[in-house]
């Protein structure tokens, strides 16, 4: 069991009066919401202790204390912080933005993104030269969770050979960031008030986009070229068919209605989903449950027909 407090008294400094170290300009905080998947974050860890800029602090946000290992936190080269709450994705990113707050830069990492050993480095290089730039994503080198996922040994294989290959350091628009690896200017964030929106409940699906749209008026959202890693896409510690399927649903009608996420993006997500789903139940793939999201697309799409929908329904179901 993890004793929080004692994590604190020994391992964190407050950053809040830390200046950053003798060249890095920027104060960079990395967060990451964990539920389920120990041993994976532990690779994870050991990338970002490996980062050729490390990170002014590490924050973790576990579902549970056994989520967390406790001599993976008391030996990184860095400050940490474990914080605890609400278990659920939006609600754990909150607790790390609060702990964030006097930070310049928060760095989200799912906690089975694997990122290049430069991620940081040019996380914060891009956000020196371009001071409009408000969000930055990068698309994964294989993102596993369009398959059964990767293993871990195979996904450290791939950043090694990565990791000689140059930097292509351009970047274009993107409608909004990808949650297994992004990154925010907090300077908007604490202007605006800005939080996760805990009405998108257990793996808060399409939180991302919601998050990043609400910085589109700031500056510009970005996808980086030179931000490169390894998404697993691992199967464990997340939600069951049919509430993936209810959220598939309810999650971009929220949104639309929210003011969050476009007509245009939100109607060809949604029917995507529904037909994939029913097509594919027929012979669905191993590491999917196409029929439970299916009977989810289903239930939502009835709940949307009589008025009931919404994203916090998917806590009524199992």
């Amino acid at each position: 069991m993890i004793n929080e407090d004692a994590l604190k008294k020994e391992n964190e400094i407050d950053h809040a009066l830390r200046k950053p170290v003798k060249g890095q300009e920027l104060r960079i905080a990395v967060g990451i919401a964990t539920a389920g998947r120990r041993h994976i974050l532990a690779g994870t860890l050991d990338l970002i202790a490996a980062q050729t800029r490390p990170p002014d602090i590490l924050i973790v946000c576990p579902a549970t204390a056994e989520d967390v290992c406790e001599d993976s936190l008391l030996h990184l080269p860095f400050a940490t912080s474990v914080r605890s709450g609400k278990r659920g994705l939006t609600a754990q990113r909150n607790q790390i933005l609060a702990a964030a707050a006097s930070s310049d830069i928060i760095v989200f990492f799912d906690d089975d993104f694997f990122p290049q050993c430069n991620y940081l480095e040019e996380v914060e290089r891009l956000l020196l030269e371009n001071a409009d730039v408000v969000a930055v994503t990068g698309r994964p080198i294989l993102d596993g969770a369009n398959g059964p996922g990767l293993e871990a040994d195979d996904a450290l294989k791939l950043i090694a050979a990565d990791r000689w290959v140059p930097s292509e350091r351009t970047f274009e628009p993107t409608y909004g960031t990808y949650g297994c690896n992004m990154a925010f200017r907090m300077g908007p964030i604490r202007e605006r008030g800005l939080l996760f929106d805990e009405n998108l409940p257990l793996y808060g699906w399409q939180e991302d986009i919601d998050f990043s749209r609400q910085l589109a008026a700031a500056g510009r959202i970005v996808d980086a070229k030179s931000l490169h890693g390894v998404h697993l896409g691992a199967k464990g510690g997340r939600t069951s068919g049919v509430r993936f399927g209810y959220s598939q649903i309810a999650n971009p009608v929220y949104l639309y209605r929210k003011g969050t996420m476009s007509f245009s993006f939100a109607a060809p997500l949604l029917w995507r989903n529904v037909l994939a789903n029913l097509a594919k139940s027929f012979r669905p793939e191993p590491w999917i449950d196409r029929r439970g999201r299916l009977k989810g697309n289903c239930l939502a799409l009835l709940d949307l027909l009589t008025g009931r929908i919404a994203p916090q329904r998917i806590l009524e179901l199992t």
